[in-house]
């Protein structure tokens, strides 16, 4: 067995230990916070939609490419995620910005716009910062909210596989930063070229 084997084995044997932390951690009970839909005002507890636990996914907004990264890839496995749990997106972008941003990247996710206010300055993933990304597990219990867990996310984290492809290819965080779009307009279009947009 290689090195790279070894602390493979040995990482994934961490990540079963850290899965037991968590299970034992005590949750912590968090305020009722507001939140902007397009359907208007609504709360964390009605984001529950009658579920016990909820996963909030803290998204940076349409300004962070990373954000898009990891939305893209969490998109994927959303049946999957809300098949344990109820799953909301928040970011600080208005409901509308929310929406078209999905549309642009074919998301699934239910929205919910936090503003950049008090919710995300008391339930960030990352002591000391604001706006960050990550992930947050609520749950409720005889009608209180209690926040289970977090994580933040960042380039090698658990929680985009792409981190780890560009490891197998030799390749570092330094060398591929993600894009919003892959496609590039060729020196020529075939069709004549009238009416593309970038």
């Amino acid at each position: 067995m290689s090195e790279a084997q070894k602390l493979e084995m040995e990482l994934y044997e961490k990540a079963l230990k850290l899965a037991a932390l968590r299970r034992a951690d005590a949750p912590v009970e968090v305020p009722d916070y507001e939140f902007q839909t397009l359907n208007g005002t609504t709360s964390l507890s009605a984001l529950f939609a009658g579920r016990e636990r909820l996963l909030a996914i803290h998204n940076m907004g349409q300004g962070c490419r990373y954000c898009t990264l990891w939305a893209d890839g969490i998109n994927g496995i959303l049946s999957h995620l809300e098949d344990a749990m109820a799953v909301v997106l928040v970011s600080k972008d208005a409901p509308a910005l929310q929406r078209r941003m999905a549309q642009d990247r074919g998301w699934r996710f239910r929205f919910a716009s936090h503003g950049g206010g008090k919710y995300m300055t008391e339930q960030n993933v990352m002591e000391g910062e604001g706006n960050y990304p990550g992930a947050v597990i609520y749950e409720m219990k005889d009608g209180k909210i209690f926040r289970r867990g977090s994580a933040p996310f960042g380039p090698g984290d658990l929680y985009s596989p792409m981190w780890h492809f560009l490891s197998l290819a030799g390749l570092e965080e330094k060398d591929w930063t993600p894009q919003f779009h892959y496609w590039s307009r060729p020196q020529k279009l075939e069709d004549g070229g009238e009416n593309v947009r970038d």
